[in-house]
């Protein structure tokens, strides 16, 4: 594995936590929330984004409208199963969520949880790091690089895993501000 290879996996470990932390709720209406959600459709797992049209009328509502009418019921009940937290409301053509305010007790609940994954993106990045720097020194002990080689790669490696843990730390430290702000 080379430097190169290592930062695009690092990169990849960084939009990967991201998008995780897109799923997590705040006080505002977000259709990101409802990326986890799978419906099951047909007897398959289909992705609710792909059933149907979700939209953001104001700040607290989210609608739903499937593609197929006689889906509503489905979408609802994967609704209420997932771990979204809100109460669908069906009207017989669209789905409605109503996105109430965080108790403070609950937005402490979302910035742990945001928390644990930045810690779980940090944790790829660390892991990408060791292999990185097991692959330089399995070609430092065949001899194929140098020692001050080796050295200046291990440097280049910490360095590159540094600066995407100091990312993913500004990552969290955005979406703790945008959880606690009321």
């Amino acid at each position: 594995m080379n430097i190169e290879e290592a930062e695009k996996k690092m990169k990849k470990a960084v939009e990967a936590t991201q998008s995780s932390f897109n799923t997590i709720r705040t006080g505002r209406a977000n259709a990101s929330l409802l990326d986890r959600v799978i419906v099951e459709y047909y007897g398959v797992p289909t992705p609710l984004k792909s059933m149907a049209n979700i939209g953001i009328p104001d700040a607290s509502t989210i609608t739903i409208q499937p593609f197929d009418k006689s889906s509503l019921g489905l979408i609802e009940k994967a609704i209420n199963m997932s771990d979204v937290g809100l109460t669908p409301n069906n009207d017989g053509s669209i789905v409605r969520l109503n996105i109430p305010p965080l108790t403070s007790e609950r937005r402490q609940e979302m910035v742990k949880l945001a928390a644990k994954l930045a810690e779980e993106g940090k944790v790829s990045v660390r892991n990408i790091r060791r292999d990185a720097v097991d692959s330089v020194r399995k070609q430092e002990k065949n001899s194929d690089i140098s020692k001050d080689e080796s050295r200046d790669l291990q440097d280049k490696i910490q360095k590159k895993t540094d600066k995407y843990i100091a990312k993913i730390d500004e990552l969290l430290a955005a979406k703790e501000k945008d959880i606690t702000t009321v």
